[in-house]
């Protein structure tokens, strides 16, 4: 294809949909000022031409390029770089079916197998797809509609006879959602902290949320100022609970010291690794409590504004959002004046796109920018030269939440619950084999066979076989290890790692090969293919897997093993980011404590 200008013509509803976006071009003209001035734009320009027609065409890559002054080549790399966007035509209905490690597990590949055949000349097509975030309801598909009322809808636990209402007639033939309250077994247990709002207030109701104790975080913020907010939130001992358990004052205060201003601040809520959901949770269920988190960390850092880089896949956690951000700003708790008290904070909400690596902190500057989502080389430090080139906070939202209990009641409070440096509230993600899938809270330090006790254990009389913390980049712990405690030390010192919240359960009919097959297959495909270890390590740990699946290993079980431990190893050492370098863990794992491809335990 030849990516230069070709002077093509969009259609109607392709022009319509980016004047909505971008506004008319004057006089006919579709460039918009200085060169690249506004190329952030591109990512929403994309989902409006995208949600407009369904794909992205020829003539709509050259109009989004003539209207931000960006090189067509450029629109076409980063449209051909989320999984989301189509650049071929297609059917306006496109429905998504999770194969991944929950809904696998729940039978979605008979629900993909049992699907009306489609001949893709009709009005719609059904496609596979990764992880919905939906895995406390597997099997789920999520259904999408393009067009003059495009819109999208999500439906778990997904049935062959809603796969196919949903083929028939998209959105209007699913049901309604179940309250977000169903994704919370503990829902309305007074003793919980981060959850206790769900179930509880309309999450729509900015009143039913300032009954409940919203806004008196900010307010004490205010009183104690910037600095005031910064050493609360270090002295209570929150770390990122997003993985890397950083310290997060330490990184609030590194942002705020920076001379060159202005500050940025991104709450990262692309929470794509299979198995998390809790993110998706407390946005549906609690939008005000991440908004006004937000507006704490933008207060105590310095930054006016705030970016919310949310999934491609969350729809009612848009619309909740949405619709908290436009009634906080209508009411002055956003806006250029926060409450009247002298400060300003906004907050924007940016869509991916279907891009797991986006979750990766500086994969997320480069998609707000307008570029392909792929890692940068570090250093220098997002609190240094972040997005736009800023110094930027970025924290997830269950990292973010948890800073207004600690401004509610203190932060010595705070850090006197859990365990030695894991201090405060944990959200797990517990969805497979268990009777009661969900998030759950608990402190620091429960362990591992307390949190599956909380969610009714394995039901059916059915044999507890592994354990898979962290999600797909995580580790395997075998039916001998509950006792594990749930701290950031106690996990390091098992072997094993939290990640973000992931405890995914497989009882003894689960397929571990093809398990792990479904792993090695997901990171090959979110590989961003920057840097040769990730991108040539993904291909071949899969063909080893497969080689070992199929009984033909390369020399051997053994030396085909120790090939897949050097492949590990190199990408673990070598890779640009946190998925080439994990991207081997969990199949490691599988091998040393399951006895994966020597024995059958």
């Amino acid at each position: 294809m030849d990516l230069r200008s070709a002077g093509l013509t969009a259609s109607v509803a392709e022009q319509a949909a980016l004047d909505d976006l971008l506004g008319a071009p004057a006089n006919g003209w579709r460039g918009n000022g200085a060169l690249g001035s506004r190329r952030h734009l591109l990512l929403p320009a994309l989902h409006a031409v995208h949600d407009a027609v369904g794909w992205i065409s020829r003539e709509a890559v050259d109009e989004i390029a003539r209207r931000l002054e960006v090189a067509p080549a450029d629109v076409f790399g980063v449209a051909s770089f989320y999984g989301l966007f189509s650049l071929e035509p297609r059917p306006p209905r496109v429905v998504h079916v999770c194969t991944d490690l929950a809904c696998r597990m729940a039978g979605s590949l008979d629900l993909r197998a049992g699907a009306p055949a489609l001949d893709g000349g009709g009005p719609a097509t059904l496609v596979e797809s990764p992880c919905l975030g939906l895995c406390e309801r597997a099997p789920a598909m999520l259904v999408a509609q393009y067009g003059e009322r495009p819109g999208e809808a999500v439906a778990a636990p997904a049935t062959a006879a809603n796969v196919a209402a949903a083929l028939d007639e998209g959105i209007g033939g699913l049901g309604p959602e179940p309250p977000v309250a169903a994704a919370v077994p503990q829902a309305g247990d007074p003793n919980l902290v981060l959850l206790r709002r769900i179930g509880v207030v309309d999450p729509a109701s900015l009143n039913d949320y300032r009954d409940r104790g919203g806004y008196e975080a900010l307010r004490r913020a205010v009183r104690l100022g910037p600095a005031g907010v910064i050493r609360e939130v270090t002295d209570s001992g929150l770390v990122g609970r997003g993985g890397a358990a950083f310290p997060t004052g330490r990184k609030w205060a590194a942002v705020a010291g920076q001379p060159v201003r202005p500050h940025e601040l991104v709450c990262n809520a692309d929470e794509s690794e299979p198995g998390t959901f809790k993110d998706r949770v407390l946005m549906e269920g609690d939008p005000y409590a991440v908004l006004e988190a937000m507006t704490i960390a933008g207060y105590a850092v310095g930054a006016e504004r705030g970016y919310l880089y949310l999934r491609g896949e969350y729809p009612r956690a848009l619309r909740a959002l949405q619709s908290a951000i436009d009634a906080a700003r209508e009411r002055g708790f956003l806006g250029p004046d926060v409450m009247g008290q002298g400060f300003a904070f906004d907050v924007e909400i940016r869509r991916g796109a279907g891009a797991y690596i986006c979750g990766e902190e500086t994969a997320i500057f480069n998609s707000i920018e307008g570029y392909r989502g792929e890692p940068r080389n570090k250093p220098p430090f997002p609190v240094e030269v972040g997005l736009f080139g800023r110094p930027t906070l970025v924290n997830n939202v269950e990292t973010l939440v948890n800073v207004l209990p600690i401004l509610e009641r203190g932060a010595a409070a705070f850090a006197a619950v859990g365990a030695g440096r894991s201090t405060g509230p944990k959200l797990f993600c517990v969805s497979g084999a268990v009777a009661r899938p969900g998030v759950y809270e608990v402190p620091f330090g429960a362990t591992l066979g307390q949190l599956l006790d909380l969610a009714g254990g394995v039901p059916g009389g059915r044999r507890l076989r592994a354990v898979l913390l962290g999600g797909a980049a995580g580790a395997f712990v075998g039916p001998d290890r509950l006792d594990v405690p749930l701290t950031f030390e106690g996990a390091a010192a098992a072997g094993v790692t939290l990640g973000s919240g992931v405890v995914m359960v497989l009882d003894d009919t689960v397929d571990l090969t093809g398990f792990l097959l479904r792993i090695a297959a997901f990171f090959r495909d979110e590989s961003c293919g920057q840097c040769v270890p990730c991108r040539v390590g993904t291909v071949r740990q899969e063909e080893a897997l497969q080689r070992l699946a199929t009984g033909r290993p390369l020399g051997g079980v053994e030396e085909e093993l120790a090939r897949l431990a050097d492949i590990g190893q190199v990408m673990g050492d070598a890779s640009i980011c946190g998925l080439g370098q994990t991207a081997a863990n969990a199949v490691a794992s599988a091998v040393e404590a399951l006895g994966a491809f020597r024995s059958e335990r």
